[in-house]
């Protein structure tokens, strides 16, 4: 059963709403898993709500990954501190943030893997350089295409976008992918039919996001695409 820790806290130089909600929490994961929601902003700052819907479209990808962690991963979801892309105090700093936290809770020591949709996705892509953040994945993110020009040097990055996503461009996505190619090992994986909501083949992107987190954060061996991306393939269909 998910339980919610509340979690909101007063940072340095900002104030931060977000909050932190338990998925599974073994009291010595191997790895943690930070899944991270989406959502367009409201024409006035409004606070996440649990029940909006690019909110409870991660809770299935946060409890495949529970399962597939198989106790040795802890699962947790952020609920960030405003809708959308406040760019005073962005989702960034809402991960940096909950990275901490799992510091604190978990360790320095313990790897984690940053799970996104939409400008979650970019926001796993641009928290990903953080000491602790060994990969990342970003499920039919929403980027601009000159945001992949950062130093993502030993870490492993699968993105995952829908070929028919009208939402968030696939090949602004593309042109991510390809900048971050030159630090990060990467995977671009086209989910022929999808759209942004990940509701058709929805299956495919949960799948997914929990082999790659499984294997670069427990150390597993990898079946199928996720095989084939962590042994060097870059652009694969699905």
């Amino acid at each position: 059963m998910s339980a919610e820790t509340d979690v909101t806290a007063y940072d340095t130089p900002t104030r931060t709403h977000a909050r932190l909600v338990d998925t599974t929490a073994p009291k010595r994961p191997r790895g943690v898993a930070l899944v991270l929601h989406g959502g367009a902003a409201r024409q006035r700052p409004a606070r996440v709500s649990p029940t909006q819907l690019s909110v409870l479209r991660m809770v299935p990808v946060a409890g495949r990954l529970a399962v597939a962690g198989r106790g040795e991963l802890a699962v947790q979801r952020l609920l960030n501190s405003s809708r959308g892309w406040d760019a005073e105090h962005t989702p960034v700093d809402d991960v940096r943030w909950a990275l901490r936290q799992v510091a604190e809770r978990w360790g320095a020591h313990v790897p984690v893997c940053l799970i996104g949709h939409s400008l979650g996705g970019r926001a796993a892509l641009l928290a990903a350089d953080a000491d602790q953040a060994v990969s990342a994945v970003a499920l039919n993110p929403w980027l601009h295409p000159t945001e992949g020009r950062i130093d993502l040097t030993g870490r492993d990055v699968l993105v995952v976008h829908g070929d028919e996503d009208r939402v968030a461009p696939p090949a602004h996505a593309a042109a991510v992918a390809r900048d971050l190619a030159r630090t990060a090992r990467i995977g671009f994986v086209s989910v022929r039919g999808a759209k942004h909501a990940m509701l058709r083949r929805g299956h495919v992107f949960e799948r997914l996001a929990a082999d790659f987190a499984v294997s670069t954060l427990l150390d597993r061996p990898a079946n199928g695409i996720v095989a084939r991306v962590l042994a060097g393939e870059g652009w694969l269909e699905a």
